[in-house]
């Protein structure tokens, strides 16, 4: 093989394949990307047996002699990133792999590309078809409330149901559920059966990371045992998390003599965030109390101090406390604008808040015990 490449080029591809390989492995061959180069473009694969993903560079790319070779992650990276050069060829022998710029020649050992394991293609014909910016947005909205660490394994990824005109994504970690719903259109026939569409934390965050919004869409084939998602330029492969998810519907509030308050981002986070400074990992708890066209912020910590902050609000009725993680609170804000509005509804000290957006965006967050 030999290939000439615009430097930026493909420091941007191999960057991507690179996070997903892992960086430390019994099998020493997943430490590696592999190169292929045929048919006019150049074709990056890795994975860690639980992702995979294959990128296809055509532009800053000339193909001298086809092959294919295993470019190390770490060196190879590491020569990107700091080769000044506009243009690197890249050349393989029985010696190795050379890789040569304008003033800089770099030998690398080279390892045998029959051995690294395949990364399946995209060759679905049912899938639905989703707005790129939707889909990353779903992921970035739902992902951050998954329990990664917890020994019930189906909470440590996000839930994917799709139907004939609908995409939903649910993460959640048994104290808080982010939930967020979507237009896509099947094709087909696809569709998710049951709540067994369960995509690793990790895998699902690479994804949303290797699709880009000038993209206008992604095609999306769930499988009974994975998940296949596929652009223009890239199909990226993930095993699905064992087990079922919780009936999700169960613990979203579906009540008829809610209190529903209209707030917005920005203020609630500045507030919350005041509130929070006295605060620690022990004490995480804050005092919403509804009340008198005012919502109080409290919050106490026996080493630290206490805070009391204030926010107006457009309620009148009886007062009302809740205490929740400021954590979870703040994870909502963080995911939307600071103007976003949003449905703040509440019911009950015991009973759980849903935060809503208009564009179909719902969290619950489930208060906790008050201990003052």
């Amino acid at each position: 093989m030999k290939i000439s490449c615009q430097r930026d080029t493909l420091t941007a591809a191999f960057s991507l394949a690179a996070s997903i390989a892992p960086a430390r492995s019994p099998k020493e061959i997943l430490q590696n990307v592999k190169v292929t180069a045929s048919g006019g473009k150049l074709t990056l694969a890795a994975t860690d047996m639980e992702v995979g993903i294959r990128l296809e560079v055509t532009e800053g790319v000339e193909i001298e002699v086809e092959g294919t070779a295993l470019l190390p992650v770490q060196r190879t990276g590491a020569i990107l990133r700091e080769s000044n050069d506009e243009t690197l060829t890249i050349e393989t022998d029985e010696g190795g792999i050379r890789v040569t710029g304008g003033r800089s020649k770099f030998k690398l050992p080279g390892g045998n590309p029959d051995e690294f394991p395949v990364v399946d293609g995209f060759d679905e014909d049912k899938y639905h078809v989703v707005p790129t910016r939707l889909f990353r947005e779903m992921v970035r909205r739902t992902v951050f409330a998954t329990d990664s660490e917890s020994s019930r394994y189906a909470l440590g990824g996000v839930l994917l149901e799709l139907d004939a005109n609908r995409v939903i994504a649910v993460g959640t970690d048994g104290r808080r559920l982010a939930r967020m719903e979507g237009k896509g259109e099947s094709q087909g026939g696809h569709e998710t059966s049951g709540m067994s569409t369960i995509v690793p934390t990790r895998a699902i965050q690479l994804i949303e990371r290797a699709l880009n919004d000038k993209e206008e869409t992604v095609d999306i084939a769930a499988r009974p045992n994975d998940l296949l998602l596929r652009t223009s330029t890239a199909v990226i492969y993930s095993r699905l998390v064992e087990g079922r998810y919780p009936n999700w519907r169960q613990v979203f509030p579906t009540r008829e003599n809610a209190i529903q308050l209209d707030m917005t981002i920005g203020p609630l986070f500045a507030a919350l965030r005041q509130a929070a400074i006295v605060t620690d990992h022990e004490s995480r708890g804050i005092d919403f109390t509804f009340a008198n066209g005012t919502l109080k912020l409290e919050a106490s910590t026996a080493d630290i101090g206490e805070s009391q902050v204030e926010l107006p609000i457009a309620y009148d009725g009886e007062p009302i406390t809740l205490t929740m993680d400021h954590r979870y609170v703040a994870d909502f804000c963080k995911v939307l604008d600071s103007e976003t509005a949003f449905i703040f509804e509440i019911e009950s000290g015991n009973a759980p808040a849903l935060l809503s957006t208009d564009d179909g965006y719902g969290y619950v967050i489930m208060p906790m015990a008050r201990d003052r």
